[in-house]
């Protein structure tokens, strides 16, 4: 049995990748316009934190484009975004960068591509993991599951500000719980369930 080289395991990797893409952006309606990118950084011009992005969100579209998914999901911008959609109400051609930057994000969880030296992604799992526990965010936990995912001797420094916050009143021992947290897990894992389910959209009617 012929041996598989490296480099066609990285072409059948990358290839993967963009075929799981693809199927994300099927699942944003509108998803296809992508394609019709002018490049023209109005995404960019209008994105309030594209100074602290190692790659532009217009440079995101033409690196998709381009098949370069692996250097996307390496980089820090997908993990900066603020979610403040000017760069879809911007878009001349009406692009969903916004929910693109969300679809590459979960694919980038979903294939463990993070950016070195820069573990956002380890706290946004440990915020998802507090809301699916407690039904809300707990500042105290969140900040002792990052810190054990990435650097836990940093809790050793952080003691004394805690001890100052919980004598202030400042900070709680123990996490307050939502009512009705069965009720959320089961819309959360609804909602991870219609990610998955590609909406029908009709084919365009041929012009005569």
């Amino acid at each position: 049995m012929a041996k598989i080289s490296p480099r066609d395991e990285s072409k059948a990797a990358s290839a993967e990748l963009l075929k799981s893409f693809w199927w994300q952006l099927k699942n944003i309606p509108g998803g296809q316009k992508d394609k019709r990118c002018l490049q023209c950084g109005t995404c960019t011009g209008s994105c309030p934190v594209s100074s602290a992005m190692d790659i532009t969100p217009r440079e995101i579209i033409a690196l998709f484009r381009a098949g370069d998914l692996e250097r996307i999901l390496q980089s820090r911008t997908i993990w900066i975004c603020a979610s403040c959609y000017a760069c879809t109400v911007r878009c001349p051609v009406g692009i969903k960068v916004t929910d693109v930057l969300y679809a590459l994000k979960r694919l980038a969880m979903e294939n463990n591509l993070f950016p070195r030296r820069f573990p956002v992604h380890a706290l946004s799992r440990s915020f998802v993991s507090l809301v699916n526990s407690f039904g809300r965010s707990y500042e105290p936990g969140l900040l002792v599951l990052f810190s054990f995912r990435t650097k836990p001797t940093r809790l050793l420094g952080l003691l004394p500000l805690a001890w100052k916050l919980w004598r202030h009143g400042r900070v709680g021992l123990w996490p307050k719980r939502v009512k009705k947290r069965k009720e959320l897990r089961a819309l959360l894992a609804e909602a991870q369930i219609m990610e998955l389910i590609v909406p029908w959209e009709p084919e365009p009617s041929a012009r005569h």
